[in-house]
This record gives C-alpha cells, sequence and structure tokens, in this order.
C-alpha cells in the first residue's frame, strides 16, 4: 500500500503533541484554546442560531408556544 510522506508526518507530529500532554484531552483543549488567543486572530462561530426550524424530521425547535409539529400530514 501507498504511504503518503507528508500524511505520516502530520500523524507523527499529532502523535508527538497528544503525548506532551499525556493524552489528555482536557489539557489539549486548553493549549489549543490558549494558542488561539494568542493568534490575536479574528474567530468566527459557526455554530447554529436558536430558533431556527430543522429541515430534518420536520419539526420547529424553539419558536415558543405557537409552533406546530408539522412531521404529520393534516387530513
Amino acid at each position: 500500500m501507498w504511504k503518503d510522506e507528508i500524511v505520516e508526518e502530520i500523524h507523527q507530529i499529532r502523535e508527538a503533541y497528544a503525548k506532551s500532554f499525556s493524552y489528555d484531552l482536557d489539557a489539549i483543549f486548553a493549549d489549543l484554546r490558549k494558542k488561539q488567543t494568542e493568534s490575536g486572530r479574528e474567530v468566527v462561530n459557526l455554530s447554529r442560531k436558536p430558533g431556527l426550524t430543522a429541515r430534518w424530521g420536520g419539526r420547529v425547535k424553539d419558536l415558543g408556544g405557537d409552533a406546530k409539529d408539522t412531521s404529520r400530514r393534516s387530513s
């Protein structure tokens, strides 16, 4: 099987980084957040805004008391 040298190098770097934090995800996350803050770059939040309708399942979410369940056809 063919191996990509760049991908292998990335895997080695990722492994060494995780090992330096004893594979502790909380510590890795804290370090990444710190690096993000120190970078000074603008961070964009792409999270969905509450109150939008869900397209899958046909249900309306977080629209208040008059929200309707559109998953069933009316007869």
